[in-house]
């Protein structure tokens, strides 16, 4: 007999990550299609910006990407924790894309400008140095490339000369894209609890490469590893419950809070918003005083665990930032409606039922005494491209029926074919 709708499942072993339950399928290969969606942010007018006037931003996209992802290395421990990697590759979708790979799209050179910015504070004469070998190499401040190239890389010779005089600079060598790292990789080793011997542990991140904590930060609170790896949450969730993960590529925890209850296709939810307090800076919000040093209040300043490289994270178009952000930038037009992030989670299974997972990357320039290629650059945050993850349901997805979740939980049969496994998408950048 199955529980009623508004109580608990009978039978949690249903969902804890152990061979013989019967989710553990589900949990080790996703059986719901995801894409990532990209929108680039074309500069329009750059000879203007190096005489220091105002950035102009034209949005570009989407372009799609379906994402194939699947665990491997899975270890069990005495622990009752698991050990696993999360494969992932990703393929390009030209029918779901506005555009093609092969379309060019003028964007700020990551190189020039990120070592331009690193360079700031060393001696005159190697700044001077870096300006020759920029002109020698044809290097601008802004480029022109195809998106293919700007997603999975491009031969660039300045990757080697500054690996060669410059060693610790680049963690990179070859090719140079913002998701080169990413594609056919993972995003290191996640141990977490399987909720069999303790179940209320369920799915918490007990450790990441070997690390309880990280280090980037200026704070133990900023340095902690919390929550789960962003697929999956405990169980019997309540009004009072958050939504916390730990997001490797933005080499932080986060943390979503309950706003209201909710149906998604017939299935009650949860949702879980970003708080305006994710990123804003420790003069608005003190706990996040060790993400800093800050710029304005809204997005992250994320150079200490990119190499120095002065890149930001934040919501698109800057949405619940410092609105000089969003000024200072032409053609940026936040909207809750289409830029916010969300989870809507099923509260007595804690598995994702439907997300909006939307990030932009930005980095931040302005003209370098010593080297010329900067020009007249006034001091700005400029966007490069945000991200969204989208999520195709199939109610004939045999692989909800074999995971059995709708079994001994009061749920209906559509249960069964739902979606499942938002996850922060993960940034592939320098």
């Amino acid at each position: 007999m199955q529980d009623p709708p508004d109580r608990p499942p009978s039978h949690p072993q249903n969902v804890r990550i152990d061979p013989s339950s019967l989710s553990f399928s589900m949990w080790k290969e996703i059986p719901v299609p995801f894409y990532l969606s990209i929108y680039f942010f074309e500069v329009l007018n750059p000879e203007e910006i190096l005489k220091g006037e105002k950035p102009e931003v034209q949005e570009r996209g989407p372009y799609v990407y379906r994402e194939f992802r699947h665990k491997i290395n899975i270890t069990f421990n005495n622990n009752d924790t698991v050990s696993f990697r999360e494969h992932r590759s990703f393929q390009f979708q030209p029918a779901k894309s506005r555009g093609s790979e092969s379309d060019y799209i003028v964007l700020p050179n990551i190189l020039v400008l990120g070592a331009a910015m690193m360079m700031e504070n060393r001696p005159m004469s190697l700044k001077l140095m870096m300006t020759l070998a920029f002109s020698t190499l044809g290097e601008r401040a802004f480029m022109n490339r195809t998106v293919g190239e700007i997603m999975w890389g491009y031969d660039d010779p300045l990757v080697n000369l500054i690996n060669k005089y410059f060693p610790d600079m680049l963690p990179l060598k070859g090719k140079f894209g913002l998701f080169a790292e990413m594609n056919n990789s993972d995003s290191g080793v996640f141990t977490v609890f399987t909720g069999v011997k303790d179940f209320s542990r369920i799915h918490l991140v007990d450790k990441w490469n070997g690390l309880s904590k990280v280090n980037f930060w200026h704070s133990d609170q900023c340095n902690m590893i919390n929550g789960t790896s962003g697929q999956m949450w405990a169980p019997f969730m309540t009004p009072e419950s958050s939504l916390e993960f730990y997001s490797p590529e933005a080499c932080r925890s986060m943390k979503l809070i309950y706003q209201e209850p909710g149906m998604f296709q017939g299935i009650p939810t949860y949702r879980f918003v970003a708080p305006k307090t994710l990123f804003a800076n420790g003069s608005v919000y003190p706990p996040n005083e060790g993400f800093c040093p800050c710029l304005e209040s809204g997005i992250q300043n994320v150079s200490t665990c990119r190499f120095g490289a002065p890149l930001f994270l934040s919501q698109p178009h800057f949405l619940n930032a410092d609105p000089v952000l969003a000024e200072a930038v032409a053609g940026l037009h936040p909207d809750p409606e289409e830029h916010s992030l969300f989870l809507d989670v099923h509260p007595v299974t804690g598995i994702p039922m439907n997300c909006s997972v939307k990030l932009q990357l930005s980095i931040y320039v302005k003209s370098i005494k010593g080297i010329g290629q900067t020009g007249k650059i006034q001091p700005v945050v400029l966007p490069l491209m945000w991200f969204g993850e989208v999520r195709l349901r199939s109610r004939r997805s045999e692989p909800w029926g074999r995971a059995g979740l709708g079994q001994g939980t009061g749920l209906s049969p559509d249960f069964m074919s739902m979606p499942v496994g938002c996850k922060d998408h993960e940034v592939g950048w320098v």
